[in-house]
């Protein structure tokens, strides 16, 4: 079958994503809101495997959907999935101790609870909706198209403006945050996920545990801004900030070690359904 171009895979995810955000903030009930919040989330995955199907068949989509429960890769990049956040955030404190001589406000959340949070959401959390489609379907093609390097950090653009209603819908964590820093903080960690992925051979489960983990433990040492409410603004937080940099030394290694080791590229491409090479629409 003739494969769709990727924006339109990105502008059917998009609409139907902030279609289900929309109406949940019209909802006052808590299951139902929380309902379409979830099918919202869920939506990069469902209409990746749509996609999928139409390109090619039922194969694809059963390729696709095992790749979600590959598990085996060496332990030291599960170890990188589940660890890669909590590390930045330690050295996080770390400098912040050693530049300002106090300490930064640490989160009160035990780690047993965070780890358990991170564990279940891998399981059973919308990371298995998105990573089907950011990293199981989209990834492949953007490498194709624009390199390893290149297509991780498109993908991280796209991946944080996915989530900009969020900004704006009062009763979410991130409602008022500074939007520009975390554009900027996602675009960073789609790299490492994508240097985590090339490495898995495309493999999703640790895709999956890294943005669970991500998700679970950056509070560990919290970078919001409690007093922020103009998501257009920059953060205040200078927890945020070194947060940032660190993120971004760590990207830029990642980048420059992509560029150097074309094989990264090819397996991730290779790996991907074949439609993906003229996928883009060009």
């Amino acid at each position: 079958m003739v494969a769709a171009p990727l924006p339109a895979y990105f502008v059917v995810t998009y609409l139907i994503t902030w279609g289900f955000f929309f109406a949940g903030s019209l909802t006052p009930a808590a299951w139902p809101r929380g309902l379409l919040f979830l099918l919202g989330t869920f939506a990069p995955g469902y209409v990746a495997l749509w996609f999928t199907s139409r390109e090619t068949g039922r194969g694809g989509v059963a390729a696709l959907l095992r790749r979600l429960v590959e598990w085996r890769v060496p332990a030291r990049w599960y170890a990188f999935a589940a660890g890669y956040i909590v590390v930045i955030k330690l050295t996080v404190a770390l400098v912040h101790r050693a530049v300002t001589g106090a300490w930064p406000l640490f989160g009160r959340l035990p780690w047993y609870l965070m780890l358990a949070a991170t564990v279940g959401s891998t399981v059973v959390g919308g990371q298995s909706g998105e990573e089907v489609g950011w990293r199981g379907y989209a990834l492949p093609r953007l490498a194709a198209r624009f390199g390893l390097g290149g297509g991780s950090v498109l993908l991280g653009l796209l991946w944080a403006c996915w989530h900009l209603p969020l900004f704006f819908i009062s009763g979410v964590d991130t409602a008022g945050q500074s939007f520009p820093l975390y554009l900027l903080q996602v675009t960073a960690l789609s790299v490492a996920m994508a240097w985590l992925f090339a490495h898995t051979r495309g493999t999703l489960l640790p895709v999956m545990l890294m943005h669970a983990a991500v998700n679970n433990t950056k509070d560990i040492v919290p970078s919001a801004d409690p007093n922020a409410t103009n998501p257009w603004a920059l953060s205040h937080s200078l927890v945020a900030w070194m947060t940032l940099a660190l993120l971004w030394l760590c990207a830029g290694y990642f980048l420059l070690r992509m560029r150097k080791n074309p094989t990264l590229e090819r397996d991730v491409v290779a790996d991907g359904p074949a439609a993906g090479r003229n996928g883009c629409g060009t």
